[in-house]
């Protein structure tokens, strides 16, 4: 194979230009190089880039500096570009999980959806119901379904915050058994209070729920099983907080605008 240098000294004036335009490939290349011994002299060590000797090794990490101190931003804009490709890299990973896990994110019988249930397009929502971030796209939300009549609004819950949070979304889901988890799901993201059992039990009553029927069911293993099954799906897709969202083949983290919720649905059209 020919090396990317002739065998003889690089010439240092085109280094020094080639440096400013590959620093990502500079950097790739002296994280490559071996410590330095006695004397600036290279330890003995098998060559890790086989294409250079250790004169040419030498004179790339001497370029990389000289330009790292004439103009420092090199060295941002090389981060910046690992930075992306690295997202790029999960993106990729998240997109195939999505892929593996279709049937379970938008085929799931018993989760809660929203919207119009026949809807060609399907958002999926991981929130916790304690998360302020969660309760600041509720009305996001709600709008995004009344101006997209052809959204479905699967949600998952997602109890990462403590037993709190646990608490809610097993009444949540009992809720469910009764018909009123949509409504029951407004009015607990809409409270400012923490969700403990008497601010679960009040805001129940007010929607005309039975709360000895629901607490029972709280303790149902099936909706263990139904959360466990939600965490264990969010960490095979690589989600690592709430909210969190599935539209088409694209994990989207985080709090989104209305907006942007619409951009993402006319992109999965």
């Amino acid at each position: 194979m020919t090396p990317p240098f002739p065998a003889g000294r690089p010439a240092r004036s085109a280094l020094a230009s080639a440096a400013r335009l590959a620093t990502p490939l500079l950097l790739t290349l002296a994280l490559l190089l071996p410590p330095a011994g006695a004397q600036g002299q290279p330890n003995p060590a098998p060559n890790p880039a086989p294409g250079f000797t250790p004169a040419q090794r030498q004179e790339i990490v001497g370029i990389l500096r000289d330009a790292l101190r004439e103009d420092p931003t090199i060295l941002r804009d090389a981060l910046a570009a690992m930075e992306m490709a690295e997202q790029r890299d999960r993106e990729g990973q998240a997109r195939g999980a999505i892929a593996r896990n279709r049937a379970a994110l938008v085929a799931t019988a018993t989760d809660p959806v929203r919207g119009n249930p026949q809807g060609a397009i399907t958002v999926v929502e991981f929130f916790d119901a304690r998360c302020p971030y969660c309760k600041r796209m509720v009305p996001a939300l709600a709008e995004l379904l009344r101006r997209n009549p052809d959204v479905r609004l699967v949600q998952k819950d997602l109890p990462i915050l403590g037993p709190s949070s646990v608490l809610a979304s097993r009444a949540l889901l009992a809720a469910q058994r009764q018909g009123k988890y949509g409504e029951y799901h407004d009015a607990l993201l809409t409270v400012r209070e923490d969700l403990t059992e008497p601010v679960l039990k009040r805001e129940a009553e007010k929607l005309g729920l039975n709360w000895a029927r629901l607490r029972a069911d709280m303790e149902l293993p099936e909706i263990a099983r139904r959360l466990d099954a939600n965490l264990a799906l969010a960490r095979e897709i690589g989600i690592e907080g709430t909210p969190a969202y599935v539209v088409g083949d694209r994990l989207v983290p985080g709090a989104v605008d209305l907006a942007g919720l619409e951009q993402l649905v006319a992109s999965a059209r």
